[in-house]
């Protein structure tokens, strides 16, 4: 059940096979059911997930309002980074916006991976560098490209999300309105 993490590690990072098996036994499968919530903000940040299956974003709340920072969904990893890292409250929330089977990994059993394995502190590095990556892309489309810009660039790059998460989301992680967004679409 663990092959596809076993193949998004392998795609990264060369690993020696006994040393991806102590990895992969340090995951445990769970799930989440449509609206429940991985990490509220608040709390501590303790896990980190590979998304198998399913539809998860991270958000929170301004003045009464939902905005959406991200969306993940398969084959990705998932976690309130700055809480799972420096071990202090989560600023986010995280919620299935589907029914999600994930691979959990505890905050302990991270840290003890990098302490043992380099290969998997190479792979944990690339997760943060495509990370900080993708943020940086974000800032940059927020500060310089107009909203149908960068509904083109999602559509273009994740052009499975309009058809399994709700457009409000999708509307608040792009800076937009909803409306917006249906004008957009329209076009």
């Amino acid at each position: 059940m663990k092959l596809d993490l076993e193949q998004c590690i392998s795609e990264q990072v060369a690993i020696k096979p006994a040393v991806k098996e102590e990895i992969l036994s340090m995951f445990r499968e769970s799930g989440l059911d449509a609206g429940e919530h991985f990490v509220e903000a608040g709390q501590y940040c303790r896990k980190m997930a590979f998304i198998r299956s399913g539809v998860l974003r991270i958000y929170n709340l301004a003045e009464g309002q939902e905005v959406t920072l991200w969306i993940g969904s398969d084959h990705s990893f998932i976690t309130a980074l700055s809480s799972f890292v420096f071990d202090r409250p989560s600023r986010w929330y995280i919620q299935a916006l589907t029914d999600a089977e994930l691979l959990v990994i505890t905050r302990d059993d991270h840290f003890t991976l990098l302490d043992r394995h380099p290969g998997w502190m190479e792979f944990d590095n690339r997760i943060l560098a495509n990370s900080f990556a993708a943020l940086e892309q974000r800032i940059f489309a927020h500060l310089y490209m107009k909203a149908e810009d960068r509904y083109q660039q999602l559509l273009q790059n994740q052009p499975e999300l309009f058809n399994r998460v709700p457009l409000r989301h999708i509307a608040s992680m792009l800076g937009i309105t909803p409306e917006t967004l249906s004008r957009l679409r329209s076009k």
